[in-house]
């Protein structure tokens, strides 16, 4: 301790620190200040609304280095951080979501019909409508309202593996272990035009061009076990083009917010793709299968122009105007990130369009990481693994911070809050399980399924949470 440091404690003053506020894009923001040791985030967090002359009071975080300020600078940076006072601290504010999302706590409905598993459930998204595929052939479309079956969407001859919602929530399509892609109408539940088909197995994944790319959603791209990706018109109900340099099958496929395709396969390689459907650039590292592959930016790709006060675009120009904002403000000065997970128990953090380098491998997992998603504002990584854990990771740097434990089995998806706030994972141990990102300790456990929970999803609005498993009910979940 100096001696400055023992006169403070001898006479009972507050410590002073010096300190520098600084964006996460790493701009000074104000002049550097003395404060006493003791301040809150609370007081923080007056100082930093002060210094950017905020209209309204916004909430933020505060971090020095890779610690958060929960309670003080004194308590959480200087005793337990181990930091000197003599040092100028370099405070680095984060925004964070203005609305709060409630967990949710009760399961508000049982939903039966299904007859055999559910493989999927997904919210539209405005979180107005609920959609699920299961192992008996067949799409439900669900009434939220009342929380009863709306429409049973017949034509897939096989297992419905994957949905997707078009980002304006007017289409729906579904992918079938009998190698096709459908299209439903989810205002009448009948189908539209006939069955997209040409795959020659089965297809794993389905992803729709992003919003804020094209004013009409009439792109869909549709990834096999055959090997290849098909993109289709839905429209004109033809396929425009087939991406076919892998080598095995195609476990995954993401529309980018630059417009590119995103595939992962069991070649090991993650292949990005141009528009035209050339081969821009391909990534390499894996040591065995890609199983996942998530975005810095998924929540607004997912959610377009629709953000949580659920306010409705006057027509498809002012959508597209509306999704160009959300992502440009989600994506912020740094570019596009995307990380992949897979069979060799690791993970890879990229910048695919600058580098075919990884920025970070993201090791720790004992088993198969079978799901990864980017929380909505793009700060955090979170990773499901065979090994019964979730895991968390910095969005940025891909640094770990924690190991969540809790589940008895396999975990197989993970699904954030609207808000960043808080994590859900879906395990084989038939619970779901609430993490708190703040404590990084679990917040609730939410048992009811009577076997393995495969599919879970928050809504975008984060009211609701609905889950799917091998019991053949969907659950949702409410505060």
């Amino acid at each position: 301790m100096s001696r400055k440091e023992t006169a403070a404690t001898d006479r009972g003053d507050a410590q002073i620190v010096l300190a520098q506020f600084q964006s996460a894009d790493g701009d000074k923001t104000g002049p550097p200040l003395s404060l006493a040791a003791d301040i809150t985030a609370e007081q923080l967090s007056i100082l930093i609304n002060k210094f950017l002359e905020n209209e309204e009071t916004h909430p933020y975080s505060f971090y020095v280095g890779e610690k958060e300020v929960v309670r003080s600078i004194q308590t959480d940076i200087l005793e337990s951080d181990g930091r000197s006072a003599e040092e100028t601290l370099v405070i680095e504010y984060r925004p964070q979501a203005f609305f709060k999302v409630r967990a949710v706590t009760r399961c508000s409905s049982s939903l039966t019909g299904h007859t055999e598993a559910v493989l999927s459930v997904s919210f539209s998204p405005d979180g107005t409508q609920l959609a699920s595929g299961s192992g008996d052939t067949t799409v439900r479309i669900w009434d939220l309202d009342t929380e009863t079956p709306r429409f049973t969407c017949s034509g897939h001859r096989n297992w419905v593996l994957s949905i997707a919602w078009s980002p304006d929530g007017k289409v729906l399509a579904s992918g079938s272990m009998d190698n096709t892609v459908r299209l439903w109408d989810p205002q009448t539940g009948k189908p539209i035009g006939g069955a997209l088909a040409g795959h020659r197995k089965w297809i794993t994944a389905l992803a729709w061009e992003p919003a804020h790319v094209s004013t009409s959603t009439s792109r869909l791209a549709s990834s096999s076990k055959d090997g290849t990706v098909r993109v289709w018109d839905v429209v004109r109900g033809r396929c425009l083009f087939t991406l076919a340099s892998h080598t095995a099958a195609v476990t995954c496929v993401k529309w980018g917010g630059d417009g590119r395709i995103y595939t992962g396969s069991q070649d090991k390689t993650i292949k990005i793709w141009n528009t035209d459907g050339s081969l821009h650039r391909t990534l390499m590292g894996h040591a065995h299968w890609v199983n996942t592959l998530a975005f810095s930016t998924d929540h607004v790709l997912r959610t377009g122009a629709y953000d949580h006060t659920g306010k409705e675009p006057a027509d498809r120009d002012e959508a597209q105007k509306m999704a160009l904002k959300r992502y440009n403000e989600s994506k912020g000065k740094g570019p596009e990130r995307l990380v992949s997970g897979s069979d060799d128990f690791t993970m890879f953090l990229w910048d695919p369009l600058n580098s075919t380098k990884p920025i970070a491998r993201l090791t720790g997992h004992q088993k198969v990481v079978n799901h990864v998603s980017y929380s909505p504002d793009g700060r955090l990584i979170a990773s499901a693994s065979f090994d019964n854990s979730v895991k968390l990771w910095d969005g940025l740097t891909g640094k770990f911070i924690a190991s969540l434990r809790g589940h008895v089995a396999a975990v197989y998806q993970v699904c954030w809050s609207a808000d960043s706030r808080m994590l859900l994972s879906a395990s084989k141990d038939s619970t779901l399980k609430i993490w708190d990102l703040r404590t990084k300790k679990m917040k609730l456990e939410l048992p009811g399924h009577a076997d393995e929970v495969f599919t879970v999803d928050w809504s975008p609005g984060g009211d609701r949470v609905v889950s799917g498993g091998k019991d053949r009910v969907l659950k949702i979940w409410k505060h």
